[in-house]
């Protein structure tokens, strides 16, 4: 069994290592998504593979880091590009979380990075 929980914070970034043409280059912020998805067995008495209100706490703390704020000032995202804010919150989350499987980060609602740890 598969669950995803959907979370949603607001911030602003800048890449460091893009071109100086490139929008990205400025300072510019983004209403991101963030999707956790668990994989494994549904417990037969509770009915869960993860209580959703446990992911949202186990979450929580990397939530707060990010809301907010400018990623380029979070230690380990210095270059907050979608793709490494992923990598970041699996390196974080998956020690707590062994079911994690996938997370899944939008910078906009077409442009998604997902990280499986691979």
């Amino acid at each position: 069994m598969r669950i995803t929980q959907g979370f949603t914070f607001e911030a602003a970034h800048f890449l460091p290592h893009v071109p100086e043409t490139h929008r990205c280059r400025r300072m510019h912020g983004h209403s991101y998504r963030v999707d956790l998805t668990l994989e494994g067995p549904v417990d037969p008495k509770t009915g869960f593979v993860v209580d959703f209100f446990d992911l949202e706490a186990a979450f929580a703390p990397l939530m707060e880091r990010l809301d907010h704020h400018c990623l380029n000032e979070v230690e380990g995202l210095e270059n907050p590009t979608a793709e490494l804010i992923a990598i970041w919150i699996w390196d974080r989350l998956k020690p707590g979380m062994p079911m994690l499987a996938a997370v899944r980060v939008y910078e906009t609602p077409m442009s998604v990075a997902e990280y499986t740890g691979a």
